[in-house]
């Protein structure tokens, strides 16, 4: 479920419409960045830089400082944080951005709105204690267009997974770069890909080399067998602790909702929106 509903809500960080939203409030975008960081922590309110990197965990508190402005701080790149004006946009981007990619007679059909009363179900089961990006975004108001709400659905479910998996990277012993390294070494994407996270070199090599002494790499930065069976324990347990929307959904509904997203799914993926390469896990067809 998270492979069919990922790609419909990172349309949202790659699609010119945001990207325009985002231009108008001010945002730099000759990168994605600026308004990466400002879509997805907006409904954290104002939580400025070191609460931001908490939360996105994965992210050098250093890139982060510098795409997340203090309370009441800006600058020409990213201007001081408007939460409840960013919420506005980021639905302005969605709404347009589905419109364009998913097309006029797909988000008024009858199928993508029995598909966002189906995602709503399962993002209203989604538990958020200890979730503070779940938490964050279910405590926002659903918008009343069923596209809006199965992007709004897609969000929520997708930052309870995200939560749950820092909290099973917690358990592992795998801090921030460790996690990332430790993903490239079993090949979930480039090495190039992860260090968009804004980690340095010397951190880079450093993580690598306490991989190393941890039995996780052997000496050649190659994964060991203790390596992917440690990744592998964090995968289940990241699953595990995803699977309670699920459960209140139940076997029949979530299978519905699968067979309702295979359309939207196929033009998420088919747009060449999404680039090939990643850190999400998804790719172009």
């Amino acid at each position: 479920m998270w492979h069919l509903l990922e790609p419909l809500h990172a349309l949202l960080d790659y699609a010119p419409e945001a990207f325009d939203e985002a231009a108008a409030l001010g945002y730099d975008t000759a990168e994605r960045w600026p308004s990466y960081f400002a879509w997805r922590s907006a409904p954290l309110g104002a939580p400025g830089p070191a609460r931001v990197a908490s939360a996105f965990y994965s992210f050098s508190p250093a890139m982060v400082a510098r795409y997340v402005p203090g309370v009441g701080e800006g600058s020409d790149e990213v201007p001081a944080a408007d939460p409840a004006a960013v919420l506005a946009a980021r639905l302005r981007a969605v709404d347009r951005t589905y419109r364009a990619v998913l097309g006029e007679d797909t988000v008024k059909s009858p199928e993508l709105a029995e598909a966002a009363a189906l995602a709503r179900r399962a993002a209203e089961a989604a538990g958020t204690e200890g979730r503070p990006l779940a938490a964050a975004n279910a405590a926002l108001p659903w918008p009343e267009a069923p596209h809006l709400v199965l992007w709004q659905a897609a969000t929520i479910l997708r930052e309870h997974r995200g939560d749950g998996h820092l909290a099973a990277l917690l358990v592992a012993g795998l801090d921030p770069v460790e996690a990332l390294v430790s993903f490239a070494a079993i090949g979930a994407a480039p090495e190039p890909v992860f260090e968009s996270r804004g980690w340095s070199a010397a951190e880079w090599a450093a993580a690598r080399e306490r991989l190393t002494a941890r039995g996780v790499l052997d000496a050649d930065g190659a994964v060991t067998d203790e390596g992917r069976a440690l990744r592998a324990e964090v995968e289940l347990r990241t699953d595990e602790l995803a699977a309670a929307p699920w459960a209140a959904l139940g076997p029949e509904g979530t299978a519905r909702l699968a067979e309702l997203l295979g359309g939207p799914w196929l033009s998420a993926i088919g747009s060449g929106l999404l680039p090939a390469e990643n850190t999400l896990g998804i790719g172009k067809v």
